[in-house]
């Protein structure tokens, strides 16, 4: 594709480097952001600068924060009994987007992938065993929400082998059918973790 612009096809470059997004798609943005006027463009510029400069990761839970301690962690409504281990930020906004789990989380950064090179010192597991020891911890619970993959189920097994020395409950989050979908069309790995985690039926 030939551009009008070296500068647009500079833009339209690294706009593309982002997740879903091709070069058409870019190319939409760049000519937006030019149709838009400079004060748009300006503004999206200064919010990704902050974005880079002032962003910070909260000293409790390693999740991505405004201050040194995230909103979550500094609410006195949190449960402060149990605690979710999650890979990424994303998994926290998941869970707290269905406002069923009032505990606080730990943000292990990443799962223990030998294949990409990824072992447990490149996550935030000492940050992780350092909070639970502490004399200030009230944790009971550990929950393990990590992807129900090789790599998500290799890190909770080695966490729970971690936690042994310490007095906990440990559990994982449900797997099974999602609510809606209709058994054939389940794989076979899921249909078995939803038979063995069956529940009670509630009338």
């Amino acid at each position: 594709m030939e551009y009008p612009s070296k500068l647009v096809e500079s833009a339209v470059g690294e706009i593309s480097k982002l997740p879903g997004i091709g070069k058409k798609t870019a190319l939409r943005l760049v000519l937006h952001l030019l149709k838009s006027g400079e004060i748009t463009t300006y503004a999206l510029t200064e919010a990704l600068n902050d974005l880079r400069s002032k962003i910070k990761y909260c000293q409790e839970c390693q999740n991505i924060s405004d201050d040194d301690i995230c909103r979550i962690c500094a609410s006195h409504r949190r449960d402060r009994t149990t605690l979710c281990i999650v890979e990424d930020t994303r998994d926290v906004l998941a869970i707290e987007n269905t406002a069923q789990y009032q505990g606080l989380y730990h943000v292990l950064g990443g799962v223990i992938s030998p294949i990409d090179g990824i072992g447990p010192g490149e996550l935030n597991i000492e940050k992780l065993m350092e909070r639970i020891s502490s004399s200030e911890s009230e944790c009971k619970e550990i929950i393990f929400a990590l992807s129900p993959t090789m790599e998500g189920d290799t890190t909770a097994f080695y966490l729970t082998k971690k936690l042994k020395a310490f007095d906990l409950k440990i559990s994982t989050i449900a797997r099974g059918i999602p609510i809606g979908g209709e058994l054939e069309y389940a794989d076979e790995v899921t249909l078995g973790r939803s038979i063995l985690s069956r529940t009670n039926y509630q009338q």
